[in-house]
């Protein structure tokens, strides 16, 4: 006969209710508890469906061990075939470069990173799937790859933070005013008219649009646009080519129109590319437009630039898939999507600030030591 106290039964009845636990853990709650209302082994295999050992099992394992009795033993298993150190090893070899150990590969994969350990006396054999499963343990996938850049510009950090801070509405340690304002300007080169050979297809029941493959250019021309980072404003033209020339235009429609033309101070964000590159460009602004400021990222730091994400925005929803009979029409789809996103536009939800830049400057640091400087201040 098995007793339960108060505790005991109430852990039970939970287990047993569960809709998350195991299986086979709810049954052997349930057998305990029957047991403990006075229910025959026979009895409570009939109920629950199962033979009068399993029963027997499950009540004595309780009356000696209690609720921990109910978990199952430790089981030995299949001894491992794979020492622990032959495991480390191949680890090792998979964060290896392929080509420090003269492998003509450019990454590893799986096949061929079993063949080098085989090759190296690692172990006698081993295959690509039993490696797969290592690496997944470490979250190692060596046949994967991923770009990136490394900030060279020893001024880096100072360069970024001016420009976060423009961001945050602040200039050299000084709330901006209402009359000031920050643009990010850049300009996407190469958007291209492509005619596809045959029309394209709307969506269907259960089909996706069909795009034709094949396709004839029609050339491509760049689009410039200056991004109202605070008021969430697109104002953008389209050109043959990128250079001084075609930036300075752009300049000359923004810098025209009001708010701009009245204003006390309009920054300027822009990267280190050919039609805005250096004092020079910055100089030739503000000789043209006294209140206009340009305000350069470090270089390999596009990606603080928030006009980019705007491009984004175009290649994905106005440009791809593309199909277009002429410049012309890339030209008016370009322009008839910056209108239609200026009527719904929210600035962007920015959030890289100061702080993070220098938690990013100090990770890098770790893996090199010409690595730019945080801030110190």
């Amino acid at each position: 006969m098995i007793t339960l106290d108060t505790t005991d039964r109430q852990a039970l009845e939970a287990l047993a209710r569960s809709g998350r636990t195991e299986h086979r853990r709810v049954l052997r709650a349930r057998i305990v508890l029957a047991a403990a209302d006075g229910r025959s082994n026979a009895g409570i295999a009939r109920e629950l469906r199962i033979v009068e050992d399993t029963v027997r099992k499950w009540r004595r394992r309780f009356r000696h061990e209690g609720l921990p009795g109910l978990a199952d033993r430790p089981r030995s298993g299949r001894p491992r075939v794979f020492p622990a150190a032959v495991v480390a090893e191949v680890k090792a070899v998979a964060c290896e470069l392929p080509t420090l150990g003269d492998v003509p590969l450019a990454r590893w994969s799986c096949p061929e990173l079993a063949r080098e350990a085989v090759a190296r006396g690692v172990c006698e054999r081993v295959s690509a799937s039993m490696l797969r499963r290592w690496l997944a343990a470490d979250a190692i996938k060596p046949w994967q790859h991923r770009s990136w850049i490394f900030p060279r510009d020893p001024y880096f950090a100072v360069k970024a933070a001016r420009v976060l801070d423009l961001y945050a509405r602040v200039r050299d340690g000084e709330p901006l005013g209402e009359n000031d304002f920050v643009l990010s300007a850049d300009e996407k080169p190469g958007v291209q008219a492509r005619y596809r050979l045959h029309d394209t297809l709307p969506a269907g029941a259960r089909r996706p649009m069909r795009v034709e493959s094949e396709y004839s250019r029609g050339g491509t021309l760049a689009y410039f646009a200056a991004y109202d980072v605070h008021r969430a404003r697109v104002m953008g033209r389209c050109e043959p080519t990128t250079g001084i020339v075609p930036f300075s235009r752009l300049v000359d429609q923004v810098m025209t129109t009001e708010p701009y033309t009245g204003a006390r101070r309009v920054f300027w964000i822009v990267d280190n590319g050919a039609s805005h590159r250096n004092w020079a460009a910055a100089a030739r602004m503000n000789d043209a437009f006294p209140n206009a400021h340009m305000v350069h990222l470090p270089v390999h730091a596009s990606w603080l630039n928030q006009v980019e994400i705007y491009f984004s925005a175009v290649q994905r929803k106005a440009l791809n898939p593309d199909d277009f009979g002429d410049l012309d029409e890339v030209s008016e789809r370009l322009l008839s999507f910056q209108e239609h996103y200026n009527a719904t536009a929210q600035p962007f939800d920015w959030t890289f600030t100061r702080h993070d830049l220098n938690r990013l400057l100090t990770r890098i640091g770790r893996h090199d030591r010409h690595a730019p400087q945080p801030l110190t201040a």
